[in-house]
């Protein structure tokens, strides 16, 4: 649990309560209300290290733009906290204005459980750093990547110092938890575009209904609750960077209308007709085999070859052993910091039996190996003991299912297996939309 006071800000009391349920289990302190004319006085009471900020009320100031008037009126307090901003899809370009005006980040509703804990927890690093240095927080998705040590790390290294200057659309691979999308942040800083947004859409979150309206933006009027001109991401990530990150998640129809916008670097608003020019740099991610799914017919072969002009792979971590130990030392040293401890060292032991194992989750599981160790450490030094690489979930013989709603989740999660994963397919498969099977995942807790 870190030491950190949060501060949640939201009109809906069903929020507050499922986000204090959650945060309080990885933060020391968690304040919430929904009436944003609190948030001064809270801010000079709590003392609250980040501020988890709702972008609209219902009722207020400055109606439609209410989480920006609050952003402004919190940074102007000293010392101000770090302030993440908490946003609907409708109104993610508010976000992204946000950012602008020095927000970290934004999670959007719904959120996902560990990307809200961890957006927190980056945000509540950069305000301790900040505050160290008597600076205003930087935003919390500008670590620097760690390159290691190691041969095929170095190689990669070499290889984004050439790539990233230039224009080059640049395709990243690898495994989960490798870092593709710190790399992708990486190319964008040492770009001639750094000066400019990078604007990131994770392609398997994009609701497909709202696909067009997401990336290319939409009118007033265009569908209902479109009340107002939207842009959508590419707009907003004119002149700089267009992350779009497991591009491979992408259904086929919807991969057409991507490559048509890409090739002529143009959009149209959803219910326009006028094409807008949008000048970008488009940087991917994916974890999938997209060259087998061109030979499948599930990925678009002119589509991959406009993404790849160059192809950059991140090798898993069981492959580059000589990286675990400064990524070992950055973790820790990060930990530390953050609880206010001295940055414990680990027993040639420890080393020995990190190196020895094969990490599945990569450098995410490494980092959140860390950080328990770290929590639970009394000790200056980290034994072997504090990683338990051995156990596992023992799952017991599942009951066959009996009523109907059991056995519609069960043909569900077999579909979702029977797919590796790949909602699109799966929802394909039971012949209903993506939007529903989402329902139904959450609904059954799947």
């Amino acid at each position: 649990m870190l030491p950190a006071t949060i501060l949640v800000v939201d009109d809906n009391r069903g929020i507050l309560s499922a986000a204090e349920l959650l945060l309080r289990a990885h933060f020391r302190r968690v304040v919430t209300t929904h009436n944003p004319e609190r948030i001064r006085a809270l801010i000079r009471d709590e003392s609250p290290d980040v501020v988890l900020l709702d972008m609209n009320f219902h009722a207020g100031i400055n109606s439609g733009n209410e989480g920006l008037f609050w952003l402004a009126e919190i940074r102007k307090l000293r010392p101000a906290p770090t302030v993440v901003l908490f946003t609907a899809y409708a109104d993610i370009d508010l976000a992204v204005r946000g950012i602008k005006e020095g927000a970290a980040d934004f999670i959007v509703k719904p959120w996902d459980n560990e990307r809200l804990v961890h957006t927190l927890t980056e945000a509540y690093r950069a305000h301790v750093a900040a505050s160290k240095q008597g600076a205003p927080p930087a935003p919390a998705m500008q670590d620097a990547i760690c390159w290691g040590t190691s041969p095929a790390m170095q190689q990669l290294r070499a290889l984004v110092e050439r790539v990233a200057p230039t224009d080059a659309n640049v395709l990243i691979t690898g495994e989960n938890g490798t870092g593709k999308g710190m790399l992708a942040r990486e190319l964008h800083r040492l770009s001639a575009r750094s000066r400019r947004p990078l604007v990131t859409v994770d392609m398997g979150a994009v609701v497909e209904t709202l696909f067009e309206s997401e990336l290319f933006g939409h009118v007033r009027g265009a569908f209902t609750d479109a009340r107002t001109d939207r842009p959508g991401k590419f707009e907003a990530a004119d002149g700089g960077t267009l992350f779009l990150d497991e591009i491979g998640n992408l259904p086929p129809y919807l991969q057409a209308k991507l490559l048509a916008a890409l090739q002529s670097r143009t959009v149209t608003r959803l219910g326009s007709n006028r094409a807008l020019p949008v000048d970008i740099r488009l940087l991917t991610a994916t974890n999938r085999p997209l060259d087998e799914m061109v030979a499948r017919g599930d990925f678009r072969q002119d589509l991959l070859y406009r993404i790849n002009t160059i192809r950059l792979s991140l090798p898993p971590l069981r492959e580059r052993p000589d990286d675990i130990l400064p990524l070992a030392q950055r973790f820790l040293r990060r930990w530390a910091d953050a609880a206010g401890r001295p940055i414990p060292t680990l027993t040639e032991a420890a080393l020995r039996k990190l190196r020895a194992y094969s990490w599945p989750g990569n450098v995410r599981e490494l980092e959140h190996a860390l950080e328990k160790a770290t929590i639970l450490s009394d000790s200056p030094e980290i034994s072997p003991d504090a990683f338990d690489f051995t156990s596992a979930i023992v799952r017991p013989t599942p009951t066959p299912p009996t009523t109907l709603e059991e056995m519609e989740a069960d043909l569900i999660r077999r579909t979702i297996d029977s797919h590796a994963g790949n909602l699109s397919h799966a929802a394909t498969a039971l012949g209903i939309s993506r939007q529903t099977l989402y329902n139904k995942i959450k609904r059954y807790g799947i």
